[in-house]
This record gives structure tokens, sequence and C-alpha cells, in this order.
């Protein structure tokens, strides 16, 4: 009965409730038209729950601010009607204001206490906000009143799971499954397993295997129930058992990893031959798995590792697997195995070259194609090991045997690109893509080098040919929530100095991951209903720590980059460009070039127009109108003109820095970050707090050194405007993080402890700097040093120490920068960092005239105006 206080004659009641039938069956204009039938009549033009479900319809018709005014006249007019509050909170909940919803919700139900609707539309918004107390108790109260309803016996159980009260939920489970005889047989066995799942966090294992033999004949997941059945007996430390089940599950499916780990755990060997005898059985009744040949390269060793490795490299040869190499990249890391790898494969291409045969003795010739694979496997051999020269030498001679192999081209693509030439990378990808244009995989590579040498316009022209009609290319993959090229654009961006259209790709990332918060609603009752709730309790645990992802931390971190230039370099204004830009011609050649930027921008005005017209023409016959202007609201809100000039660029940057703190506090990353935008800000407190994270995570990183000497100079620079007590902290922190070392002797010590790394004297050299400026010479020398004993003299370190010295990070210093970067030319011959004017021409020439054009210079990677990125 309704709480209302104001009552309908039956002629209208009965337009009320027709009302309440078209909001059910979506029918929102005939619902509109019978609700201003009523409210036409004088009597009751302001009844409120009337009121309240026009604004409700009006919403669904995407007339937000028609809505909440009809809905805030309604409420007003009858606030103890619980119709009223509920249509206000759905309203709330549709913009995503959850707590406002809540408080809404709470409110009808003071009105009508046993509402089964608005208990259902609160509990999802409970779980929506892991509000788990409030939860548990809405199922209760929903469990009392419909308590033959299957998602709310599941839900309450799954309210106890959720707050770690096992004992509980394990009885309600069983309880519902004893009072329901027409369940299913998928049902039943995912009712077995959740309470199995249950009982493996509250009671021993024993009990847990048990109950799952007693109910074996109910399971119908005979995958988890034998995953689960090995876990458990080998926590219950019955290894011989366990074992059993492993070795069902490999001959199920031979190829998994980590069964055979697991294996191996069971059965506590210790020994070479006892591990590989296991690999041996497996390949008896499997010959043709891979797992259990290639899982024995990473233990065996000498002349087993020997034999092995050669069996395996040999077959890929000769079966032609492109991912041969692939395989065996994670042996790299010991270089004896490298050295054994490199001596087999080049002792196979002489004979190979010579007689045809992989070794001397072998009985038959191999097939042309075992050479072909043979070089295609050297070339990714030394341009893993940073050969890039050799690396060049086999890829080339394996295009002049097989010029048609499109994996040659994406290799020889790639060694470009660790090299340091990214356009030649591109165009080689690009070549690749052409050879067989309907392969997505290829035309993505395409696509992405593009992007790394921030030709955004050709990526985009490149990913159209993969997307939907009548949208661009990347307003399509935004739609698809297409992350990769998201943050690689973004990127591109950011390098070309565009900072609106990098943080509006930015934003987009971050909308991204707030949809698929969003998107839980979907699973909330559809999962409760289905009775998936391993499934669903696996969603919820991910969902809580969604933006852990990297690719969220890739778009924050880009976004943060963004703002931290902003703060130093705000955007100018349209008018002061155009003073600078005119400062010195006089009022004639003025006039004509302003004559020729009006013409141009009203073409630029008119094509823009044609092809908006053109895109809602499309979109009108694929989305509806509430969808369309939902998504014209998103478009207007990320104006990138607007995004560069962000009137706080510091807050914006803390807004994406605060998810990071919380969600990636193990990345050191996040920490040197926030150590920057608190530094920008001033706040000393903060930058220390970065700073103790950061030294629990690395303490030797070069970058955290940079950091806190940077934090030491500061706090004794400012000792005298700062607070006596944030000094008093500052200070105390300080003796923590530095044994009580001032900054010259930190930074010696850290010199002396890491002379043989260039990244880490590159901060050692900064800081003698910014010490001391008049210490110019001896930072140079400690920065720019190029020793054969340092062990991280690579391309990206290097690039960084040439940015530095480039971008005035040590002063005025020309002719070091040119006496480093004609040095590193000679280690990098390949990298365009490092080339000089001339060779930087020539490479224009060439690459126009290959059809390269269209993208800003680019230095490994960078765009000259934009930022260094490792």
């Amino acid at each position: 009965m309704s709480s209302s206080s104001q009552t309908l004659p039956p002629k209208e009641a009965t337009l009320f409730k027709r009302i309440l039938r078209c909001y059910e069956m979506k029918q929102f204009k005939a619902g509109l038209k019978y609700a201003k039938q009523i409210l036409s009549n004088s009597k009751y033009a302001e009844h409120g729950e009337t009121l309240a479900m026009k604004g409700l319809t009006l919403s669904c018709l995407g007339r937000k601010d028609e809505a909440y005014e009809d809905a805030r006249r309604g409420l007003k007019n009858d606030l103890k009607s619980h119709v009223c509050w509920h249509v206000y909170g759905l309203l709330q909940r549709s913009d995503r204001k959850y707590d406002e919803a809540i408080k809404c919700y709470r409110n009808a139900l003071k009105l009508d206490t046993d509402n089964v609707q608005i208990l259902r539309d609160l509990a999802l918004l409970q779980i929506q906000m892991r509000d788990l107390e409030g939860y548990r108790e809405t199922k209760s109260r929903l469990l009392q009143l419909k308590p033959g309803h299957k998602p709310s016996w599941l839900g309450f159980g799954v309210a106890h799971h959720l707050l770690n009260e096992q004992d509980l939920a394990i009885q309600i489970v069983r309880e519902y499954h004893r009072t329901q005889a027409n369940l299913n047989g998928y049902e039943t066995s995912e009712l077995v397993l959740y309470e199995n799942q249950l009982m493996q966090k509250s009671k021993p294992p024993k009990q847990a295997i048990d109950h799952l033999r007693r109910t074996q004949s109910s399971v119908r997941d005979w995958l988890s129930h034998d995953e689960t059945m090995a876990d458990l007996l080998f926590s219950e430390g019955r290894l011989s058992e366990a074992a059993e089940v492993v070795a069902g599950l490999i001959d199920r499916n031979p190829e998994r990893w980590s069964y055979y780990n697991q294996l191996e755990n069971c059965l506590s060997l210790e020994t070479e031959e006892e591990r590989v005898a296991i690999y041996d059985t497996v390949l008896q009744d499997h010959p043709r798995a891979m797992a259990p040949k290639r899982l024995p390269l990473n233990f065996t060793t000498g002349d087993r590792f020997r034999c092995r490795v050669e069996t395996f490299i040999r077959s890929g040869l000769r079966k032609g697997i492109p991912q041969l190499f692939n395989s065996l990249r994670s042996l790299y890391s010991c270089q004896e195995k490298v050295d054994v790898i490199q001596d087999l494969c080049l002792g196979f291409a002489e004979c190979l070259k010579k007689d045809g045969k992989c070794k001397p003795d072998d009985a038959e010739e191999e097939p042309p194609c075992t050479y072909l694979w043979l070089l295609f496997f050297l070339a990714q051999h030394y341009d893993k090991l940073g050969n890039n020269q050799l690396a060049l030498q086999y890829i080339t001679d394996a295009i002049e045997h097989t010029p048609t192999l499109i994996e040659l081209y994406m290799v020889k693509a790639k060694i470009y690109k660790h090299a340091g030439d990214l356009k030649c990378a591109a165009l080689l990808m690009d070549e690749a893509r052409e050879m067989d244009t309907a392969d997505r995989y290829v035309n993505c590579k395409a696509a992405k080098y593009m992007l790394r040498i921030n030709n955004v316009e050709r990526a985009e022209e490149l990913c159209a040919m993969f997307t939907r009609e009548g949208l661009s290319s990347a307003e399509s993959l935004t739609e698809m929530q297409c992350m990769w090229y998201l943050t690689e654009s973004a990127r591109a961006y950011m390098r070309r100095g565009e900072w609106g259209e990098a943080l509006k790709k930015c934003h987009e990332i971050d909308r991204h991951f707030e949809e698929f918060v969003e998107d839980q609603f979907d699973f909330h009752t559809y999962c409760l209903r289905r009775g998936t709730l391993r499934t669903y309790t696996r969603m919820l645990a991910v969902e809580d720590t969604i933006h852990q992802h990297k690719f969220f931390g890739n778009g924050a971190k880009t976004a943060i980059e963004c703002y931290l230039h902003l703060f130093d370099h705000p955007v100018q204004d349209e008018a002061q460009k155009k003073e600078e830009e005119f400062a010195g011609m006089d009022s004639k050649e003025r006039k004509k070039e302003l004559s020729k930027q009006r013409k141009a921008a009203k073409k630029r005005a008119q094509q823009q127009q044609e092809a908006e017209q053109k895109k809602e023409k499309a979109q009108a016959q694929k989305v509806d109108k509430e969808d369309r202007e939902e998504k014209q609201l998103l478009k207007e809100k990320l104006d990138p003109k607007q995004l560069a000039k962000a009137d706080n660029p510091l807050e914006q940057a803390i807004k994406f820095l605060k998810p990071l703190q919380t969600f990636r506090s193990e990345d050191p990353t996040t920490h040197f970050l926030a150590f920057r935008v608190y530094a920008k800000k001033g706040k000393v407190l903060p930058m220390l707090k970065a700073l103790k994270q950061a030294s629990r995570l690395v303490p030797e990183h070069a970058q955290y050194h940079a950091c806190l000497c940077e934090f030491a100079l500061t706090v004794k620079r400012r000792s005298s405007e700062l607070p006596a007590a944030v000094l008093e902290v500052a200070n105390q922190g300080l003796k923590e993080l530095t044994a009580h070392r001032d900054v010259e002797e930190l930074n010696s010590e850290f010199l002396k402890a890491h002379s043989n790394s260039l990244e880490h004297r590159l901060a050692g050299g900064r800081v003698i700097y910014q010490a001391d400026a008049s210490r110019q010479a001896a930072a140079l020398e400690v920065a720019t040093n190029l020793d054969d004993s340092l062990v991280d003299r690579t391309l990206c370190v290097c690039s960084a120490v040439y940015k530095a010295l480039e971008g005035g990070e040590f002063g005025e210093c020309v002719a070091d920068v040119a006496k480093f970067k004609s040095r590193c030319h000679d280690l990098f011959p390949l990298a365009v960092i490092f080339f000089s004017d001339a060779e930087l021409e020539k490479l224009a020439d060439d690459l126009k005239k290959l059809g390269m054009t269209g993208s800003k210079p680019v230095v490994n990677g960078h765009a000259e105006n934009g930022t260094a990125e490792a």
C-alpha cells in the first residue's frame, strides 16, 4: 500500500498504472502521454507520484534536466511517497551518484519497509559500493520476504562469504541446496564446488577433500574438480595421491606448464636426472607435446642441456616454427646456455651452407627452408644480444633467400627499432603489412610503429582498414576500448607537443576503467540468477583491483607527465600566438597572412562540418537517440583545447596520481611521480612520504637517489620559510633516509658504489651540478663517462644522458654535448638520435622519396619537442 498523502480517483489511478506498465515495457513515449493526461487536470497538476514518474520517463528519453525538475517537484509535493523517493534515487543512480541514491532508497524504505523492488535496487548499489554489512542486511530482509527466491538465498550466502564469515555462508548454501529439488545438474555442480571453495578457507584440507569425494557424482566441471583436489591433497601432505591426480591433469592437457611444476613438487624431486625422467615419461605418451621438450631446458646443464636444446632447435627449424626463438628467450639470462645455443646454431649454419646438413654425420639433407629459419633464428639471437649489425646481416640474407615471408620483414623492423632507427622500422613494418593486407595483427603492428614515430595520421589510416564504417578510426577504436592504441597515441601526441590531444586519450583510458567498474551492474543479478558463484566472487575480486592494470598505469603516468609540462609551460592563447607570429611582419604581409589563415580556417571548418554530418547520418542508423546524446556530452567534456588550458594542472595531475598511490603502490615510478608533483606544489611532507615509499622498494635506484638529494637541498634552501613543525619532521625524515650524511657525502658514496653504471653516474652528476653549479666540469665528467667497464652502456641510457645534456640540465655545454654525441654515434651507428645534421638531412631526403612524410622529427622514438621516455 502506498504511503502517499495524495490519492488519485479511479480514472487517474488507472492511467497511473498504465504509466508504470509503459515504463516496465520501455514504452516511454506512451507513458509520457498518460502522465500528461493526469497532470493536465488542474486538480492533480501537482500530483507528486505522477510528476516523479514523468521525470523518470523523461530521463529514459534523454531529457535529464526536465527529468530532475519534475522529480524534485514531485518529491517536494509528496515527501511521504516511497515512489517519489525511489524515482529520485533511480535518477541519482543513473548519474552515478550512488551515495545519494542509497540515501533516497533508505528514505523510501522508511515509508514502505517491505517493498521488494526498492530492496533489490538498494542491494545492487550496496554490493557495487562494497557496503558489505548493508548488503548482508538487505539480502537478509529479502530472504524473509521471498524465501523461495534463488538470488536472495545465494546473495545472502555471498554476503557472508565476502565478510569472511565462511561457516555461515556454508550453512546458507547447504540449506538452499537441501530445499531445492528442481536444480539441474550444472547448478548443483556449481553449488558443490562453491561450497568446497568456502570450506577451503575455513576448514582443514581433509574435510574439503572428503566433501569433494562425497559429492563427486554431482560435479560437471571435472577440470576444476581435479585441480582443486590436487591442491588440497598437496596441502594435506598426501603427496603420492596428489601426484596421481596431477598426472591425470597432464594426460588431459600436456601443454600446461604449471602442471609439471606441481608434479615435481608432489614427487619431491631433487636431482636433475629424476626431473628429466618425469618429462621423458610424458613424452612417451605424448610425443607431439612441446612442453615436456621445452621445460627441461630450464634446469638441465652441460652435455644434457646441449643434447636436448639441439634436438629442440633442429625440430623447430625443420617444422618452420616462427616462435622458436621466443620459446627459448627466457634461457638468455644464463650466459652459459646462450653460448651453447650460439655455438650450435653457427655450426648448423656452416654445415647447411656447405652440404645441406645440420651436422656432417647426418644421413639426409635438410629441406631448403631449414636454412631460412636458421637465419631467422640467428637474426633474433644477435638482436637479443644487442649486436644489431650482425642481426641485420642474417635477416638480410634470409630475405634474399625467401623475399615473400612476412615474418622476416617484421623481425628486420624490430632490429631497426632496437638499433634506434624507428622510421626505417616503421617503413619495414608497413612493407610487411602490404604483403598481406588481410592480416589484422600485422596491420596493428604497422599502426603501432607509426605511432612510435608520431605519425598519428598514418596510424589512423591503417586502423581504418579494420574499423567500423561511418566513424573515424580513432573514434571507433575509442568506442571499442582499444587500450594499446589509446596509450600509444597519447604518447605520440605528447612527444609531438600536442598536450590537449594527449590528455584526451588519457582521460578516455580513465573513463574506460570507470566503465569496467560500472559494468559490474549487469552481473550482480545475472550471476546470482545463474548460480555462477565462483566466477562471480572472482569477478568482484578483479574489479576491486582493476586499476592495478598496466594500461591504466601507463595512461595515468602519461597524463601526469603532460600536466607537469603544462604547469611549467602553460599553453598560450590564440591572440598571443598570433602576436608572436606577426611580430616581424609589416602591415601588408600581416594582412596577407591573416587572409590566408581565414581561408584555411574556413576550409577546415567546412570539411569538419561535412565529416560530422556524414558521421551523424551513419550513427543515426545504428544507435538510438539516448546513446547519441550521451556520447556527444562526453565528447564535449573532452575538448583537447580546454584540457590543455587546465586552470590548475597540478590538481589535475593529483587526480591521476591518487589511484596510482592506492592501487600501484608497489611500482616505484608512482612515488617518483608523486615526488615531482608535490615538489612543484612546494609540499615538503608529501615529498618526504613519497621518498620513504620509494626507499622501501628501490633504495639503490638512480632516480631515488636524485630525488633524495633534491629533497635535502630543498629543505636546506627553504629552511627559513618552512613552519617549525614541518621543518622538524623533514629534518628527522632526512636523518633516517640519509643516515646523518650530507648531500656531498651521500652522493660521493653513491657514485663509488655504482661506478660501473651509467644511469647511476648520470644521477650523481645531476646532483653535483644542482648542489653547486660552479662544478659543472666535474658533473659532466661523471655523467658522460663511457668506459668499457660500464654494465648498462645501452642505447636507452645513452639517449637519456644525451637528452639531459641537450635539455640544459648541466648548463651550457655545447662542446661536451658534441663530444658525447660523437662517441655514442660510434657505439650505436644506426641510432638516429646521434646522427649528425648532414646524416639527418640525407635520411630525411631518402625517407621523403619513400613517402615517409607527415610526422615530426623523431629521435630514438621521441619527437624533438617531446618528453623523454624510457
